[in-house]
């Protein structure tokens, strides 16, 4: 094949053998899945719109009411704008070609699909690309496990807190109405307060750390995520219409082949090229996820062991200095519920 078909910087075609590594997946349902994929973006019909009382919006064709009179069963029929039924058409045409364009896109990204999932064709494949993505995609799932834990630990020292919280108050209570006992009453309600304060601290501190993995999970990585689904749709394109290519460049040269072999070559330098962009908006982005990662882990990690270590050793005045280093703010004593309780 020749150089202006293809040109391989850091990609390779990968043939597809029946027998390779393609059985990761259940066939079945992978082969679903990805067939959903291609067709779920459907050709935009929006793009052209009728404005109301004819092309350019002039009132020609609109009845006065005044001429409505009588039984009002002969009403006049208004006679089409100049020009409308063009208008009409070639909307109608340009609605047609977009149908059509896309159609023939979702039968090639098809039928390169299943080629690839039954070893009847090629792919290209960016292998340092692909490895760092799958990275991505594991760090997301063991992220979101960190995340489910942490949400689970905060709701069950709410729990806990809570029951201080009342336990203390019964304790103080009691020790109003038993003289006898009013003392022992007395301090292990002021134990429970303390335990309460500082437990509120602690879920500010914790608190802080679920919405900082929060964003960095559902936000930060998603968003680099939905770029690589969007490079991953255009690889399947340019292999698609690559493959096109290759079987018409084989064929015969009569004076219709050459015809759609030009339509072929542009067609596919138009996939290559937005293949090749996304392909690095794609490492670029993986580049600055990384960066990103590092940092807001290295904060959030340092907060949550500290703010943790403090708490059970006993330390308020540690644990009070945690928050106050990572700019941790909570409300005010008689606020209706803790701020740790806000971003939930």
């Amino acid at each position: 094949m020749s150089d202006g078909i293809m040109s391989k910087a850091a990609t390779m075609e990968i043939p597809i053998s029946s027998n390779g590594d393609t059985g990761s997946l259940p066939e079945d349902d992978g082969l679903e899945q990805d067939l959903q994929q291609v067709m779920v973006s459907g050709p935009n019909l929006n793009e052209t719109s009728i404005v109301s009382g004819g092309y350019g919006g002039t009132a020609e064709g609109i009845i006065p009411t005044s001429t409505i009179k009588g039984s009002g069963l002969h009403q006049p029929h208004p006679s089409p704008p100049v020009g409308g039924e063009e208008v009409v058409r070639g909307i109608a045409v340009e609605k047609f070609d977009i149908v059509k364009k896309w159609g023939i896109n979702t039968y090639k990204c098809t039928k390169q699909l299943i080629s690839e999932r039954f070893g009847r064709g090629s792919r290209t494949v960016d292998l340092e690309l692909e490895t760092q993505i799958e990275l991505l995609r594991e760090t997301k799932r063991k992220y979101e496990c960190v995340l489910q834990l942490a949400r689970a630990l905060t709701n069950h020292f709410y729990s806990l807190v809570q029951t201080q919280h009342a336990l203390g108050d019964a304790f103080a209570d009691l020790s109003q109405k038993s003289p006898e006992l009013q003392e022992e009453f007395g301090y292990n309600a002021e134990t429970q307060k303390l335990l309460c304060k500082n437990g509120e601290t602690l879920l500010g501190a914790v608190n802080f750390f679920v919405s900082s993995i929060n964003t960095l999970v559902n936000k930060t990585m998603e968003d680099t995520l939905m770029t690589v689904k969007q490079y991953e749709t255009a690889r399947l394109e340019y292999d698609a219409y690559r493959t096109d290519l290759e079987e018409l460049s084989m064929g015969p040269r009569d004076a219709g082949t050459l015809c759609r072999l030009d339509a072929a070559q542009s067609q596919f330098q138009s996939h290559k090229d937005k293949y090749e962009k996304l392909r690095a908006d794609v490492a670029i982005k993986l580049k600055f996820l990384e960066e990103n990662k590092i940092k807001v882990m290295h904060k959030q990690l340092l907060l949550f062991h500290n703010a943790i270590s403090a708490y059970f050793a006993g330390n308020q005045q540690q644990l009070e200095q945690t928050l106050k280093q990572f700019n941790i703010k909570l409300k005010t004593p008689g606020a209706e519920k803790p701020s740790w309780l806000e971003e939930q």
